[in-house]
Formats: C-alpha cells, structure tokens, sequence
C-alpha cells in the first residue's frame, strides 16, 4: 500500500514541501531509499547519505535546504523520534485478522470468547476464560483458567497467561512473555543464612542451619495488567501472594525484563532489557529504569525518577532524582565519584615520589 506525500504528513502533524502528492510505498534509511521509499533523514548527520540513494522524497530536519539535497519533496520533523513513531504507526498497517479459532486450538467450553477473536493454531484456552473484542492470540499461545484479557489485545506466539490474570484493553505482549507465573518466594524454619547475612550486614559468620529446608509460599494474588501496556519478548511479570501484582496504564516493559510479585509499577514507566524489579517494589508513574538496572525488594522508587543503565538501587530513590551506579546515588555524586576514581593511579604515583623527597629519621641532611 503506497502514501502521499500529504498523507504522511498529516499522520505527523508535519508541514510538507514540493511535490506533495508523489506516493512511497515503504521507509528505509538515506543510502538505501529507492525511488519509492520515503528517506529518513531527520537530522544533518543523515543528509549526506541522501547522496547515495535514489529518494525523491525525505523526511528531513528543521530548515534542511531538501532541494539542495537533490529531494522533489520533503517533510519537515522537528522531533525526529516523535516523527518516526507516528511514521511507523502511519506504515504499519497490520493485516486484518477475521476472527475465528483455527481448527487445532483448543477452547474451552465455559470459555466466553467474542466472535472476533482470532485464536491461532495450537493456542489453548482454559476454562472460564474471557476474551473481549479483537484480541489476537497468536500461535502456542496459552490462557490459563479464569484470566480476563480485553478489547484488542495482542498476543504473541508463545505467551503463556496464567491464572488470575487481568489484562486491560489494547496490552501487547510480545513472543515468549510469562503473564502470572508464581512469585520466587520461599522460607525456612528457622532464620536463614540470607536473612542473617542482610541483618548483620555480613558482618558475622554464617553456620550452616539447622534445617535449610525452603518451603513455597504459593502466589494467590494474580497479576493485573492495564490499558495500552506492552511487554517485551522473554519478560517474566510474576503474580502477587496474596494482592495482584499491578502493571500501570501506558507503561512499556523491554525484553529479558523481571517484575516481580507483588510489584506496583505505576502508569507510563519505562523499563528497558534486563531490568530487575524484587518482589514488593513500588515503582511511581512515569520512572524509567535503564538497561540493566535492578530495584531491591520493597522499595520505593518515586515518580519521574530515571535510573541510569545498569544501576542498582538498594535504598529508597526520592520523586524526580536521576541516579546511577550501585549502590544508586545521584547522577552528579556518581560522576564525581567516578572521575576522582579515574584520578586516583595518578595521585598516587605523585604521592610516591613525594614520599620520596621526605628524609627518613636519622638520615643526615
């Protein structure tokens, strides 16, 4: 399906120059856009690679002289990522499912699935089960008994969905996800060695116990999930004891990333791969946590906060701080910490030959 200048432009809320109705049919980068292909090149840094492609048309950067560029038409981008997620959604028109189970899935029969649910090959769905308007269930796909998924969801192949799950309208959840699995929670008799270890702060020496026997505590509470939130390939969001683990409305969860039971992760927060959230966190709206980067458990994250890529956060971080390192502390202490570190070989060099010039006692001057 191929689009107008014009069109594109108005799906971006941009303004548009030249030729306005030359149609494309796809995007692609500066070096590689053909005559049909619609360049992104939304700062200076992409122009000179319009070059070395064969674009008649670029979506290019505030001011850019497009005719210069040798372009018969251009749009004008003045946030260049802003401008590629409305392009992208503009491109990406998903073909329309028709609804209908494929004849190798299973559906139970207490199962309440609206007629335009599409429920791919060898997807299973248990019993008591219900499924609102749209959704798509990709292939492998399993719901376990008595989860509620809304309007318009999309689930990719392999998802598992476990019980008590509630998933808002319009949740993506990416290949492999787990929705619902138990929570990594367990106990012993008597104290165990890790308890005595965060206690005493390592301090003493741990004896084996008595008894190291960990005995399940089971996960009742379920997982709910809200409105418009995606999760990532191969993301694990565990359900709660006792209370549902809680996913905001907005919020987007990267691949390989853990939320853990009984986290409240609050609405449009951002959690990039391989982040870590410990069970009973509290992650305020609209905090973003970096690639790699992990939250001890019960503790409280505030709103607006951004952890740096691989922080560790170990203590309550205040609403609105950027923190860094492990343990996190704020952005500039960590900077500052970092830089005296890099100095450090070099004071002590200094030092030496300073120690050098010092006489010892009873050397003669």
């Amino acid at each position: 399906m191929d689009h107008s200048i014009e069109e594109i432009a108005a799906a971006l809320g941009a303004r548009a120059f030249g030729a306005i109705f030359l149609r494309v049919r796809g995007a692609a980068e500066p070096a590689a856009a053909g005559p049909d292909d619609l360049a992104l090149a939304m700062s200076p840094a992409y122009g000179a690679a319009l070059a070395h492609g064969r674009a008649r048309a670029a979506v290019v950067w505030p001011g850019a002289d497009w005719q210069a560029l040798g372009l018969e038409a251009a749009i004008e981008a003045p946030r260049a990522r802003l401008a590629m997620a409305r392009l992208t959604q503009a491109l990406d028109r998903q073909e329309e499912r028709p609804g209908g189970v494929h004849a190798s899935a299973v559906v139970a029969r207490s199962a309440v699935v609206d007629g335009t649910v599409t429920v791919e090959p060898l997807a299973v769905v248990g019993e008591n089960v219900r499924i609102g308007a749209g959704t798509v269930l990709g292939a492998h796909v399993s719901v376990a008994e008595g989860a509620v998924l809304g309007e318009n969801c999309r689930i990719g192949e392999g998802v598992r969905i476990g019980r008590r799950v509630r998933l808002g309208a319009r949740v993506i959840v990416q290949p492999g996800a787990v929705i619902g699995g138990d929570g990594f929670s367990f106990v012993t008799e008597q104290p165990s060695n890790a308890e005595r270890a965060r206690g005493g702060l390592g301090a003493e020496r741990l004896d084996p116990p008595e008894d190291g026997t960990w005995h399940r505590i089971h996960s009742l509470g379920g997982v709910e999930i809200g409105d418009d939130v995606e999760i990532g390939a191969n993301s694990c969001v565990d359900a709660g004891t006792i209370r549902p683990t809680r996913v905001g409305r907005g919020t987007k969860i990267d691949n390989l990333v853990q939320i853990g039971h009984n986290v409240i992760l609050g609405e449009d927060c951002l959690v990039c791969g391989m982040a870590g959230i410990a069970g009973s966190s509290v992650i305020g709206d609209r905090a973003v946590l970096g690639g790699a980067s992990g939250v001890n458990d019960n503790i409280t994250v505030g709103a607006d906060a951004v952890l740096a890529m691989g922080t560790m956060v170990i203590s309550r971080v205040p609403p609105g701080t950027v923190v860094m390192g492990y343990p996190a502390m704020p952005m500039p202490a960590h900077l500052a910490s970092y830089r005296a570190l890099r100095r450090l070989p070099r004071f002590l060099r200094d030092f030496a030959t300073l120690t050098k010039t010092v006489p010892k006692d009873g050397d003669s001057d």
